[in-house]
């Protein structure tokens, strides 16, 4: 399956080469954290507004569709950009317009909702590009020499080994499915029959990951995998690369927070 909600594509994504996929997955992980962090912290919306057009710079140098990266931003943001839609009618403030039903528009619920939802966009750049330039093992690995405790380290890794399989065993039956000319979107067929093959894929799934899932566990005891191993990751440098990104992005939090601290004075 292509498309940019394929865990393929976007494990294929993070193998581009660029300077900033080169980089330290612990250093792409802690910048990109404190960029959420700053977006969280602060209520300026021409900070968050610089901040975006920083991140949208990265996601050009980093050889990244600025249209797909978009794309992913707006398919996640209805989760929680629902919160921030809600603010201009539950918080309370000045009244500027009445909708029918008496639904009230206020003031302050407007300004606190645009700036949810930029805080939202900002974070949810920041994901994105976090997941376009580090693969996910790299992630776990970068967590664990970051101190994540190593049972945590231990689940993550084996989530991920278990999410492609998973991921295998859907395409089988789905490709199975196609062959029979079985579409779930297909209005010319009953709909609780499509219901019924649903809910049977779905069971499916379930009995051919706990299968799938015993005999990857049953090799791995066989390989010696046992509560007391660990995961291992190479020992990295950090290089020249990985301190200017750190200095370049310290300077831009640092140089954003004094130009909100000239503008109070």
């Amino acid at each position: 399956m292509s498309g940019i909600g394929s865990i393929i594509e976007l494990e294929k994504i993070t193998q581009k080469n660029s300077v900033l996929h080169a980089l330290d997955g612990r250093v792409k992980l802690v910048i990109l954290i404190a960029l959420i962090v700053y977006a969280v912290y602060t209520t300026d919306l021409i900070v968050l507004a610089l901040m975006e057009i920083y991140l949208t710079a990265l996601i050009s140098v980093s050889h990244l569709s600025l249209k797909d990266s978009f794309m992913k931003i707006l398919l996640i943001l209805p989760f929680g950009g629902a919160i921030a839609v809600f603010q201009p009618f539950i918080h309370p403030g000045t009244i500027i317009y009445t909708l029918p039903l008496g639904i009230s528009v206020t003031s302050q619920g407007l300004t606190f909702g645009i700036l949810l939802m930029s805080r939202l966009v900002v974070s949810l750049t920041c994901i994105v590009l976090l997941s376009s330039l580090s693969p996910m093992q790299e992630v776990v690995d970068s967590f664990k020499k970051l101190g994540m405790p190593r049972d945590l380290a231990m689940i993550f890794s084996l989530f991920i080994r278990y999410l492609f399989m998973f991921y295998d065993e859907l395409e089988r039956i789905r490709n199975a499915q196609k062959s029979r000319n079985f579409d779930i979107f297909n209005r010319k067929t009953a709909y609780l029959w499509r219901v019924k093959q649903v809910a049977y894929t779905i069971a499916m799934m379930f009995l051919r990951a706990f299968e799938k899932g015993e005999t990857a566990y049953f090799s791995m005891l066989s390989r010696g995998y046992s509560e007391q191993s660990e995961i291992y990751s190479a020992s990295k440098k950090l290089e020249s690369r990985d301190f200017i990104f750190i200095g370049v992005t310290i300077a831009l939090i640092l140089g954003l927070e004094f130009m909100k601290f000239s503008s109070l004075i």
